[in-house]
């Protein structure tokens, strides 16, 4: 028997942008986290397990806010993302302060991962149709050669109030990701969208394919990024800002013909917090989904 498809959910970040711990803040009408409409959406769709990657000192706080939610709806586990986790030989500068980023993450919750599993951020409202394409996928087309990426248009991912990154698609003739290519200052300007990238800007199309890191991995990507982490900290480990990125540990899987991903595309806006200032705008469009009856006024009725 195949086992249940697993949902992992990304709530470790230290929100350096954002200034708080995100994931804890409040925007429903009825005290509601994104990580609890994110839930909402998972359950609804059929996830019948969720692994919390989160930071070991604030355990207690997490369990607390949402496990009386979720008993009985969903089965919970957790893992914790250390700085130091799988480092192997190598030594940290002292500078160091901040884990190395989602690919990490997903290294430090390997033993709570034993199938196929999607892979969402804490912080990111995705929306419903997002679940259900990710579960359709795992359920009827994963393999350990063919992957998914859930996909939103550029234009509907945007923070009028700073920069963002954002994982660019490029896509082949068979709707499979050609290449993902990692932009880290992403901004709208006079009704256009720019990144830059060495000082130099370049315009990019409000069409434009992107990943906001809901993925779709059979078990062997865990094993993938143990692989891909022992060369990273080879070259990256006295880079204090360094990040292992999800997205790049996939892009390799593609380019070094292991395998392919299939782009899941979906027409919802996606909405979440990078900036503390985004918060009013996530609280708006959260009321404006419950006026339009996607969602119950409270979620859990409790």
């Amino acid at each position: 028997m195949t086992k249940e498809p697993i949902l992992v959910v990304l709530a470790a970040g230290l929100a350096s942008r954002y200034g708080s711990l995100k994931q804890m803040e409040r925007f429903g009408p009825s005290g509601e986290t994104i990580v609890d409409y994110a839930l909402y959406d998972a359950i609804k769709a059929g996830f019948k397990k969720v692994v919390f990657i989160i930071r070991k000192d604030f355990f207690d706080e997490f369990k607390e806010m949402f496990e009386p939610q979720l008993k009985n709806k969903i089965k919970i586990s957790y893992a914790f993302q250390d700085l130091h986790s799988h480092l192997g030989s190598h030594i940290l500068p002292l500078e160091r302060k901040k884990p190395f980023g989602t690919a990490q993450a997903i290294i430090c919750a390997a033993d709570q991962i034993d199938g196929a599993f999607a892979v969402v951020n804490a912080d990111d409202f995705y929306g419903y149709e997002a679940f259900e394409k990710g579960i359709e996928f795992l359920t009827n087309h994963i393999q350990p050669n063919l992957y998914g990426s859930v996909a939103f248009r550029l234009g509907k991912t945007i923070s009028d109030n700073g920069y963002v990154s954002r994982g660019e698609i490029t896509a082949d003739g068979n709707n499979n990701i050609a290449k993902i290519q990692e932009r880290v200052k992403i901004y709208p300007e006079n009704g256009k969208i720019y990144y830059e990238e060495n000082d130099i800007k370049h315009e990019m199309d409000s069409d434009t394919l992107v990943s906001m890191n809901f993925f779709c991995f059979d078990r062997n990507f865990v094993e993938l990024c143990i692989q891909e982490y022992a060369n990273f900290l080879d070259e990256n480990i006295l880079d204090i800002k360094s990040e292992f990125f999800m997205p790049s540990v996939a892009d390799k899987f593609i380019q070094d013909k292991i395998g392919q991903i299939k782009i899941l595309p979906v027409a919802s806006k996606w909405f979440g917090v990078t900036y503390k200032e985004d918060g009013p705008l996530v609280r708006e469009n959260i009321g404006q989904l419950i006026n339009e009856g996607k969602y119950p006024n409270n979620l859990w009725n409790i």
